[in-house]
This record gives structure tokens, C-alpha cells and sequence, in this order.
């Protein structure tokens, strides 16, 4: 099935819905061959309408296959297994959902055709109350406990009676996804189905001819004499801005920022990324195409009028290239807004002095295991590996470990703030942290303040890894996240 009748079958399936007429929504969607990871999740949310809880895990488990990074994915698929008394697969699912959110307060799908936004503090209620049908009360207090950070003014009430509720040791209710909200088309994409008659009818306005008072089109008459016997000059095709290219294959978009293209089309491309995505126009929309998906295109005057776009190439298109995306805040049309860094009134901000310094939030007089919790996973090493203390010098005295009567380390807080000092001989691959050093194959710049800019060459000292794709390191002075791909590490004997 093709881009174009996918989109048709999606636009009419969601039609359907909002006209309640759900089992044709259902047949509509399940006719739609090779459908991507949001029209599955449509489908599993349907199935869930319908009490169908395995058909509603399967297009759960195939929306995860086709993006592992849809965190409310995960989270329907948790209420899914919820429903169905599995609560360990349920716990594990709101955790993989929580992960995605990154420290984030929430994540908002709108851009992406969903009128929904994930709270991070509804996804900690639905794991504590994971963990209570396992009887595991303490872990679900924490984590409604972890929820007060996450809180908004709206959420509160709700995560104070779960909280009440654990306290009593009784069931609460899950948060659950609003029913028959779906991911829709890109209302963009949905317009151009609509066929258009740009030509309308043809009329004369003004002929010698007197016989020429036809509409519709006709052999041409003779209007003037002695017409002109040279021919005309070819029109030299021009870009107002960007450079020319021809598109090679067939891109599909997946995201609304991306551009669908096929192949003979002609793009301008503005601006080519360092990750072989461009920025091109084509129809006076932007987008974002790969760039391996393009050829340049060579204009010249003397271009022969009989020259036309050579055929498109029969062979497999490339893979598509992946996209590096920022951790920058998003305005209102964006996909995540950043949790607030300031304080809240009942949290007290620990400032750890390590190799770089960072600030976590935790409730005023939190134990032991709380605390080295939020270091423990803003440094993504395990609690094990990681020694605290009060001053700089980790002696008996200073430091800080589950026996240590914690009254006596929040007595040194002022102001609701305390600087505690962290230690670490956590190794990477079988080597001490401290004695890993990379070196930059390409130059790395990026507006995103979190990023850490670099020039070929660069030796920048490891600090954790983030993920299978990006890394934490220092470099010239500055410290934040690049792509693994642009360093490779320092030889031992070479450091």
C-alpha cells in the first residue's frame, strides 16, 4: 500500500471514530498493510475500547517494535497488562515509559497528531500502584514520593490520595489514557489528498478572429501577421534560494517535520546537517529529506529543450539516515517542556561536587536510600559504586552510607540546601572512569545548551554514558552530551 492510501484509510479510520462508528474504524485500520508505530497504537487503544486485552497487547508490542521510543506506548501497553492481573509486566512497562520521559515533567504529542500530553508524575502513580498489587508498600511510597517532584498544580490532588491510600494500605485507581483519543495524519498531508483542477476551463478574452467566442480548448487560430519566425528562448529554471537537486527514491515521512517526496521531484536544498538530513523546499513547503536520497541537479542556460528528467534509478533506496535530536525545551507546538529546576517549597536542593558539579531534589529529611537513589541515577552508575560525604575529604567521619543517622546530615542544611561531595571507582568497559579519553574523528556544533561543542581533534575526558548513542564528556572547560560516533578512544599508551 502506498504513502497516499495509507493516509487515505488513517484520515477515514479516525473519521470514523469521531463519528462513534468504531467497529468500521477497527476494519478500516486492520485492512491498512505494513501500518506504522501510531496507527498500531491506534488500533491497540481501540481493541482496549472493545475489552479485546490480548488483540489490544499485540498492537501494543508492534507500536513498540516500530519505535521504541514512544513512552506512551508503553504506558498504554502497562494498563493493558494492568487489566489483564499481570502486574510485574505492568510495573515494567510504566518504568520503560518513565525512562523515555528523560527527566522531563511531561511530554506533549500534539505535534505529532495526538492531543494528549504524559505526565511523568501520573506515570509514578501508576507504578506505585503496580507495586502495591504486588504488596510491595514501601517501593510504592517512594515512588508517589518521586511523583512530588514531578507534580503540577492540576496532578496534586490526585497523587496526595494515592499517597493517603498507600499509607492505609489500600488499592487505589490508575491513572488511564483518555478513550478514543488517537494519533491523527499530519492535516497537511490529508489536504493534498483532495484533488485539484488548477487549470479550470479555458476562455478567450480578446481574438482578431470573430469566431473565437468558444470555451474549452481548440486548435489555435491565427491572431496577428506576420508572427515572429524566430522561436522563442527556452526558460532557464531558477531557484529563488537553495541549490537545486533531484530526488532520487521515494521518502515516507515519519515525523511531522519531514518531507514526502518521490522520485523526479526537484528540491532546493537550504542547509544540509552534519546527521545527512537536509533542509529543502519543494512546492513551497519545508522539510527535512535525506540527503542520500538526492542528487544535484546542474542547470544551464544552453539546456536543450528535448532534455527531461532521466528515469529514477530501479535499484534500493539507502538507509535512512539517523536523526540526532536535541534535549532543548519546546515552545507549544513542540514534543517535551522541561521540568522546572527550581525548587519546590517542601524539597531540599543537594548540591554534589564530582568531577562536575549537578543539583538533585529530594524531600527535606528523605533517608539514605532515597538520596543516593537521585545521585545514583543522575550519574547512571550503580548506588554501589558511588561513596558521599560531607566534606571534600571522604574520612570515617564524613562519609555518608546506609548507617549513618541522616538527622545529622540534614542538621547541615541552610536555607534548604545542602553540598554534599561524591566519589566514584566505577569503571567503563574495564577501565577506571577517570583514565578514559576520547578523541573527536569530526567537529560537533550545536545551539542546544546541553550539547558539548568540539573541533576535529579535540581530546575530551568521558563522564558517564547517557545511551547507546550519546555520550557525557568534558572538553575545553565545557561539559554536556555529544554523539558517540563523532569520538573514538585514546589508546592507553597513548594518554
Amino acid at each position: 500500500m502506498s504513502f497516499l492510501d495509507t493516509l487515505r484509510q488513517w484520515d477515514k479510520a479516525v473519521t470514523c471514530v469521531e463519528r462513534q462508528d468504531l467497529s468500521e474504524a477497527l476494519r478500516i485500520f486492520l485492512s491498512i498493510k505494513e501500518p506504522n508505530s501510531k496507527i498500531c497504537f491506534d488500533i491497540g487503544c481501540l481493541h482496549l475500547l472493545n475489552q479485546s486485552l490480548d488483540a489490544a497487547e499485540k498492537a501494543f508490542d508492534c507500536s513498540i517494535g516500530k519505535d521504541e521510543h514512544l513512552a506512551v506506548a508503553f504506558f498504554q501497553r502497562g494498563i493493558t497488562f494492568y487489566r489483564k492481573k499481570r502486574y510485574e509486566e505492568s510495573l515494567a512497562d510504566f518504568q520503560h515509559a518513565f525512562k523515555r520521559l528523560r527527566g522531563n515533567q511531561l511530554i506533549d504529542y500534539k505535534a505529532l497528531g495526538l492531543t494528549y500530553k504524559l505526565y511523568a508524575c501520573e506515570v509514578l502513580h501508576n507504578m506505585a500502584l503496580a507495586e502495591a498489587q504486588l504488596g510491595n508498600w514501601e517501593k510504592a511510597q517512594e515512588n508517589l514520593v518521586k511523583a512530588l517532584d514531578y507534580k503540577t498544580d492540576a496532578k496534586l490532588n490526585i497523587i496526595d490520595r494515592a499517597l493517603q491510600s498507600t499509607l492505609k494500605q489500600k488499592i487505589f485507581k490508575p491513572v488511564e489514557f483518555p478513550s478514543k483519543v488517537l494519533f491523527k495524519p499530519n492535516k497537511h498531508y490529508v489536504a493534498e489528498l483532495e484533488k485539484k483542477d488548477y487549470l479550470g476551463k479555458a476562455k478567450v478574452v480578446a481574438s482578431v478572429v470573430p469566431q473565437d467566442d468558444f470555451s474549452g480548448f481548440a486548435p489555435l487560430q491565427p491572431q496577428v501577421e506576420d508572427g515572429p519566425t524566430r522561436p522563442k528562448e527556452p526558460e532557464v529554471l531558477r531557484a529563488l534560494e537553495g541549490e537545486p537537486h533531484t530526488v532520487l527514491f521515494e521518502f515516507v515521512p515519519e515525523t511531522s517535520d519531514e518531507l514526502a517526496v518521490v522520485p523526479g521531484n526537484i528540491v532546493f536544498v537550504l542547509q544540509k546537517g552534519a546527521d545527512n538530513w537536509a533542509s529543502v523546499i519543494f512546492n513551497e513547503r519545508r522539510g527535512l529529506v535525506p540527503y542520500n536520497y538526492l542528487e544535484r541537479l546542474e542547470i544551464s542556460l544552453a539546456s536543450k529543450q528535448n532534455e527531461g528528467i532521466t528515469e529514477p534509478p530501479t535499484r534500493a533506496p539507502p538507509t535512512r539516515p539517523e536523526r540526532k535530536q536535541g534535549l532543548t525545551p519546546s515552545d507549544s507546538s513542540g514534543h517535551i517542556q522541561r521540568k522546572d529546576a527550581q525548587p519546590t517549597d517542601n524539597s531540599c536542593i543537594v548540591k554534589v561536587r564530582f568531577t562536575f558539579n549537578f543539583a538533585v531534589s529530594v524531600p527535606p529529611g528523605s533517608p539514605y536510600a532515597i538520596l543516593i537513589e537521585k545521585i545514583s541515577k543522575k550519574l547512571n552508575l550503580p548506588s554501589t559504586a558511588i561513596t558521599l560525604s560531607i566534606t571534600s575529604e571522604a574520612t570515617g567521619q564524613s562519609v555518608i552510607s546506609a548507617d549513618t543517622e541522616m538527622e545529622s546530615v540534614w542538621s547541615c542544611a541552610s536555607g534548604g540546601r545542602i553540598t554534599l561531595w561524591c566519589n566514584t571507582k566505577e569503571q567503563i568497559d574495564g577501565k577506571p572512569k577517570n583514565e578514559i579519553h576520547l578523541v573527536a574523528l569530526h567537529s560537533y556544533e550545536s545551539s542546544n545548551p546541553e550539547d558539548l561543542n568540539f573541533h576535529e581533534g579535540d581530546t575530551i575526558t568521558l563522564l558517564s554514558k547517557v545511551n547507546q548513542d550519546w555520550l557525557e564528556g568534558q572538553c575545553n572547560g565545557n561539559t554536556g552530551i555529544f554523539p558517540a560516533s563523532f569520538v573514538e578512544e585514546v589508546p592507553v599508551n597513548k594518554q
